[in-house]
């Protein structure tokens, strides 16, 4: 059988038992999922990237803490999750501004014509990119959940696991979160800039 069609669970066992490719095959298969779930935390694609390479290297180095208790993915999020709320805080204390982030100047204006109509492709990134704003201003416990369950699409059960909370608050904190996500993205139509 080839390491492609191995579950995850039978890959880190083969790789606590110092198969290296069943450690390929992990990093294949996450690799993009959690740099998409780590730069939904951050909105900052190169962190993000440092991020996910620091959770596999966790893993790497602490693949023997894994015990089959929980689903893997649970445990590799749960490491990625950490690393971007630890990176999040690093964040909120050092408070810095650039020049250009200071400058009336760096504003971008937007001037619609009459003639033309915007595409629906157009529409679609300018909604994604609000999308992305407004859950950079979620409070965390929010933020963490909303993209667990509606970004990487993960059960209520892994989700709960996950940020270590009852199932009840991870269903309540999911039905709050979209309305303050809602909230949000109202007030982004209201100044789209």
């Amino acid at each position: 059988m080839s390491n492609f069609e191995l579950t995850d669970e039978e890959l880190i066992k083969k790789f606590q038992n110092g198969d290296v490719g069943a450690y390929n095959q992990i990093v294949y298969r996450y690799k993009d999922r959690l740099l998409n779930f780590i730069y939904r935390f951050l909105n900052d694609i190169d962190r993000a990237e440092d991020l996910v390479q620091d959770t596999l290297i966790k893993l790497y180095t602490h693949k023997d803490s894994y015990r089959e208790i929980a689903k893997f993915s649970t445990w590799l999020y749960t490491i990625a999750a950490n690393l971007a709320r630890t990176e999040l805080r690093k964040i909120k204390r050092r408070k810095t501004f650039s020049v250009s982030e200071l400058s009336r100047d760096d504003r971008e204006f937007i001037i619609s014509s009459p003639d033309i109509e915007p595409d629906d492709k157009n529409l679609a990134q300018i909604f994604e990119k609000n999308v992305q704003r407004a859950l950079v201003e979620l409070p965390d416990d929010f933020k963490t959940i909303i993209i667990l369950r509606d970004i990487q699409e993960l059960s209520y059960d892994e989700i709960s696991k996950i940020v270590e909370v009852p199932l009840g608050t991870v269903k309540s904190r999911i039905n709050r979160g979209r309305v303050k996500l809602q909230e949000l993205l109202k007030k982004k139509e209201e100044r789209p800039y």
